[in-house]
């Protein structure tokens, strides 16, 4: 059964090869000033940039640029790009890049005019955004985040060790967004994993909610079986057309708000992930599989039925009874992360001891997932998890 729900999407996808072609269309609708967001200059390595350069000369518009957005994007950045945004009156921001990339750019479209410490009014009150909101485009170089289709932002203050996830209101859903599988063959197996991990959490975090048969769950039971059959090809033939595409398709339709409609959703899990991620600057991909089975056989006693579920129509998996069904299906889902090459344990990210009870007492609950957190069940999941 379908909870109640209302739902749109407004972001207009240009999906394939050579999808770029139609950036120009896109921007001639938009004013003569562009802010120009990217990452560390992998995108000039392979010649993405000068290709969407050209596109920008054809245009005759005026460019600025913001480089170097982390893959953990902070709010001293963020500060940089709004006041370069409101110097030069920019009219449109394209983002060309992964999730942090455009969780940035839809960041600074948010906070450009606000008066007041868009940190505090945004991401740690959510506050209504009252001020102008700059339109946002996207060029997709790396998959996971789901970013090029929804209206979140995810940005880390490093003076409260806080990273904080802010869902904006419907003018910051992406105008555009150019998705060209060919565009990722580049990332290193590092990147790319963490990626398709990312993408089998978001799913996760709406899939193992509730216990009511939904059409949302047959949605995400196809997504991940697509997500686990493609990313094993992905591994071995990085090149590999069909793959990748897939991969990238299927992380756009993780987490675009279709799979969560009716569905009380958990993201406690992020939440714990984020949290490592604020203090050690760690790949957030990364951060969420090392910490993914201990939480999960946390929340497992109490939804035996859908962690059931998910052995079956997932992994294919069945025993004698619901309980052995179920432990067995994150034994899986263990094994498969093992052969993507996943960190499996916090250690490897620079998580010290002496870090756990800060972590943990910074995680937040959510009274509508299975189990909600206190920080002693956190506590237990990062010793699991070390």
């Amino acid at each position: 059964m379908q909870g109640n729900f209302s739902y749109y999407n407004p972001t207009k996808l240009y999906f394939g090869k050579n999808a770029i072609e139609n950036l120009e269309a896109e921007l001639l609708q938009y004013g003569k000033n562009i802010l120009l967001v990217y990452g560390g200059g992998s995108i000039k390595k392979n010649g993405i940039y000068q290709e969407v350069c050209a596109i920008l000369e054809t245009l005759d518009k005026n460019v600025y640029e913001i480089s170097g957005v982390m893959p953990n994007p902070t709010y001293d950045k963020l500060q940089e790009g709004c006041q370069l945004a409101k110097e030069k009156d920019v009219d449109f921001i394209l983002a060309v890049g992964g999730g942090s990339v455009i969780d940035y750019a839809k960041g600074v479209a948010n906070c450009t005019y606000c008066e007041d410490d868009a940190w505090t009014r945004y991401y740690e009150n959510w506050e209504e955004v009252t001020n102008e909101v700059l339109p946002v485009g996207c060029i997709l170089t790396m998959v996971g985040t789901g970013s090029e289709m929804n209206n979140c932002s995810v940005i880390t203050n490093t003076e409260k060790a806080a990273k904080l996830g802010r869902i904006f209101d419907q003018r910051s859903y992406p105008k555009f967004t150019i998705l060209d599988p060919t565009y990722t063959y580049t990332l290193p197996k590092y990147q790319m994993v963490a990626g398709i991990f990312d993408i089998m959490s978001h799913i996760l975090e709406q899939y193992l909610s509730g216990n009511n048969d939904s059409t949302s769950d047959y949605l995400a039971e196809a997504l991940m079986k697509s997500l686990i059959h493609s990313s094993l090809i992905a591994i071995e033939e990085p090149t590999n057309y069909e793959a990748r595409s897939n991969i990238m398709w299927t992380a756009t339709w993780a987490l675009n708000n279709l799979i969560g409609s009716g569905k009380p959703q958990d993201w406690q899990a992020h939440g714990i992930g984020e949290t490592i991620g604020a203090y050690t600057n760690a790949t957030h991909g990364m951060t969420l599989s090392a910490t993914a089975l201990a939480y999960y056989h946390t929340q497992l006693p109490y939804a035996i039925d859908q962690y059931a579920r998910f052995a079956k129509n997932v992994w294919n998996i069945e025993k004698e009874t619901k309980e052995e069904t179920a432990l067995a299906g994150l034994e899986a889902m263990k094994q498969w992360m093992e052969q993507l090459g996943l960190v499996m344990h916090i250690e490897e990210l620079g998580v010290t001891k002496d870090m756990l009870e800060t972590i943990a007492n910074q995680v937040s609950s959510n009274e509508s997932a299975y189990l909600p957190l206190t920080p002693e069940i956190v506590m237990n999941i990062l010793k699991e998890s070390w």
